[in-house]
């Protein structure tokens, strides 16, 4: 992907100290914003509107809780390409042996038609929901805006990190009236995202769903790759100024993604919790929401869904590209990669699989490749030599040990949860 010459030279002068105040961070805004877009995917939606109507308002904290290990995460994916020029899967890829990098490519591939899987039947169900035409015409929709979607990659950095923000505002929009128009206890939600608490066996199962849903193994090979020759520092004082102002994008983009989810489930408190009403299904909270608020508010729904799903997809697609390059050296266009990471969910479209149940599934297998992006990361970012003075305190690398044992031990019991 072509970089940006103006936003080159805007963030030199930053670094050489031409710039003052808040307008120095304006040249570093954007790659955190894509690697957001996988924390907003369809496949998050179904956990947190189950959360939110079986137990109220009682699990936000856990959604606060998983975006702070989403900052942690996130931060070292950025940290590893600005210290090294390479993104994640080269790094791997030069200190691991050909066969682990053939496998780790091979897993990474999988994990990403997982993960498009969701994304595309998310935003095929979201014109679905919105304008009532069947399924399989909106999968042949979807699959035509994606491929739009993609010429912006191919016109550079910057055009394309100006879509997918602008597709992220347009997905804050509709969930922020969503919310708006629910009237939730403000009280309650406070509560919530300060008290950490369960009820039961069936809360913590949830909060394991939302929590394994958090670490997308793609948006941590991503991130790296988005960093790594955007802006590169000449020296270690250049490279750590440069991660400092990518770490408040990472906040920023985080606490943005963070409200969505939040959202997601504090609509699904105020308006179903009281009334005893468990929703699992979108396509009946799609119906829910048009009965209790009206149409207008049901139509936000399936737009934010359809929006995530476009992002995410083309964000998906971008991941495709980054690791095949960088595990094994080698690249196919990003038009046929699309077309093909597009047929599995189009046969599942075409064959009447449950949406909501093929989105959960999708999420599943994506559990397998946590600890494929997640352990080589947390080893690369502690190593000396290979991070310079950007290498990772004795203090980040313990809490990133702590949170990778967590994710691992989440997905894998949601994994046996869901096949026993």
């Amino acid at each position: 992907m072509k970089q940006s010459t103006k936003t080159t030279s805007a963030a030199e002068a930053v670094l050489r100290g031409d710039v003052k105040g808040w307008k120095r961070i304006l040249p570093f805004l954007g790659p955190a914003f894509i690697a957001a877009v996988a924390y907003i995917d369809p496949g998050n939606f179904a956990t947190n509107i189950a959360a939110g109507s079986t137990y109220g308002y009682q699990l936000l904290w856990v959604i606060a809780f998983s975006n702070l290990m989403a900052v942690l995460i996130q931060s070292l994916s950025a940290k590893l390409g600005i210290a090294t020029g390479r993104n994640l899967p080269e790094v791997a890829r030069d200190r691991f042996s050909k066969k682990t990098s053939i496998f780790l490519w091979f897993q990474s591939e999988l994990v990403i038609i997982a993960t498009d899987l969701a994304e595309f039947i998310g935003a095929a169900l979201g014109l679905h929901l919105i304008f009532g035409i069947g399924m399989v015409p909106s999968a042949i929709i979807t699959a035509v805006a994606s491929f739009a979607i993609l010429e912006m990659q191919r016109r550079g950095y910057r055009a394309f990190e100006t879509t997918i923000s602008a597709m992220v505002i347009m997905v804050v929009l509709a969930f922020a009236l969503q919310t708006f128009f629910a009237q939730p206890d403000w009280a309650a939600v406070g509560m919530g995202i300060v008290t950490p608490s369960f009820e039961g066996t069936e809360s913590i199962i949830l909060s394991a769903g939302i929590l394994g849903a958090t670490v997308m193994p793609h948006a941590i090979y991503l991130h790296s790759a988005l960093t790594n020759k955007r802006i590169v520092g000449r020296s270690e004082k250049e490279k750590k100024q440069i991660f400092r102002f990518e770490f408040i994008d990472i906040v920023i983009a985080m606490i943005v993604a963070g409200a969505i989810n939040m959202s997601m489930l504090i609509i699904a408190a105020a308006l179903f919790f009281e009334k005893g009403m468990r929703i699992e299904d979108l396509t009946v909270m799609f119906n829910e929401l048009g009965s209790n608020l009206g149409s207008f508010t049901a139509i936000l729904f399936g737009l934010g869904l359809l929006i995530a799903g476009l992002s995410s997809s083309s964000v998906g697609t971008m991941t495709g590209d980054v690791v095949m390059q960088g595990f094994i050296r080698r690249h196919i266009n990003l038009y046929l990669r699309r077309a093909i990471t597009m047929f599995p969910p189009l046969i599942i479209i075409i064959s009447g699989v449950n949406a909501t149940k093929a989105l959960v599934v999708s999420q599943v297998i994506l559990s397998f490749g946590i600890a494929f992006a997640l352990v080589p990361l947390i080893m690369f970012t502690s190593n000396k030599e290979l991070m310079g003075e950007l290498q990772n305190h004795k203090v980040t690398t313990t809490i990133a040990w702590i949170i990778c044992g967590i994710v691992i031990l989440l997905n894998g019991y949601l994994i046996i949860d869901t096949f026993l």
